[in-house]
């Protein structure tokens, strides 16, 4: 049996929840107009958002949509500051819970860990199924399609119900989950809410559990919906691609992307999370390299030279980095 949670909505009500929800939210955002509207009856507001979450009389409201470029087109669905401090308030309850629930090689949005320990964890597996190298290292990197648009609802949901015995919680993530669909109905989660990204974490889950406790495979990394398995054997990894992909559709209703599955050698090199993967080392991608050599031309912020000398450092970049500081 899995793990149950152990709170019910009274918790995620509380006022006191609600008030650090909304010191953790107004980070970064005290002069948005919105959050001064908002913060000018705040206690007013805090004390309504209380009454309708203790009555179950709570409705999520709509989207503001908006587009960013971060490199690809993406498109950016942003509630209301009320919706927004009700995903914080969700977000503190439930996050601490399912974050145990999670494998270690889960790094997308959570605590202590993200994108480096991710690159480094990568490392590691290469040298591991590679026998610092004296073994050919395969890699099978996978990719789902549009992925935050095809979660579907009501499979979610029923993955919530296997961890979530209060039913008044699952009433009110249903309320928030429901609130956005993309082009199909019950379908799709929006960029840009708190609570997607824990919901997306919590559906994927299910994968990852699939992948390491059925499959059996050892070397798995997941970023998101992008994720990769070393073994030193092609046929071995071809198989798992079958497996995975219908697990992915029968159980998640999602499905691998393509143009963006392959099968390579680590020696050949392997683009993982905007680095190209070797079995020493690991370079920056050719249209990362363009695109920050692009936007440092552009600024003469001496900050944001300095956070893309940072992530340079992540790799073997000598002479990039000297053709930013020639910039300084």
């Amino acid at each position: 049996m899995r793990a149950q949670l152990p709170y019910s909505l009274k918790e995620i009500a509380s006022v006191e929840n609600l008030l650090e929800a909304w010191k953790e939210f107004i980070k970064g955002k005290r002069k948005k107009p919105d959050v001064q509207e908002f913060h000018l009856r705040l206690m007013d507001n805090i004390f309504s958002l209380h009454h309708d979450l203790a009555s179950r009389t709570y409705r999520h409201g709509g989207y503001h949509a908006f587009n960013i470029f971060d490199p690809k087109p993406r498109e950016i669905h942003k509630a209301s500051v009320r919706d927004r401090l009700l995903h914080h308030a969700v977000y503190r309850v439930l996050y601490p819970f399912f974050d145990k629930t999670f494998i270690a090689d889960s790094f997308s949005c959570r605590i202590g860990k993200g994108t480096h320990k991710a690159l480094n964890r990568f490392r590691e597996f290469g040298y591991k199924v590679g026998k610092n190298k004296t073994k050919t290292c395969w890699v099978l990197k996978c990719d789902i399609r549009k992925f935050f648009a095809n979660i579907d609802h009501t499979v979610l949901i029923e993955v919530l119900r296997k961890y979530i015995p209060d039913t008044d919680i699952l009433w009110l993530l249903e309320e928030v989950i429901e609130s956005f669909s993309s082009a199909k109905l019950h379908v799709g989660l929006p960029l840009g809410n708190l609570t997607s990204q824990l919901l997306v974490n919590i559906y994927m889950s299910e994968s990852d559990r699939f992948v390491k406790h059925k499959l059996k495979v050892k070397c798995y990394i997941r970023y998101a919906d992008d994720f990769v398995i070393f073994s030193g054997n092609r046929e071995v990894l071809e198989e798992y691609v079958l497996c995975i992909r219908d697990f992915l559709w029968r159980e998640l209703k999602l499905e691998l992307h393509p143009q963006k599955l392959s099968v390579k050698t680590l020696a050949s090199g392997v683009d993982f999370l905007g680095w190209v993967h070797f079995p020493d080392h690991r370079i920056s991608r050719t249209t990362t390299k363009r695109r920050m050599m692009r936007k440092v031309r552009q600024t003469e912020k001496p900050e944001t030279i300095n956070s893309y000398l940072g992530l340079l450092k992540h790799g073997n970049t000598y002479k990039l980095r000297g053709r930013v500081i020639e910039r300084i």
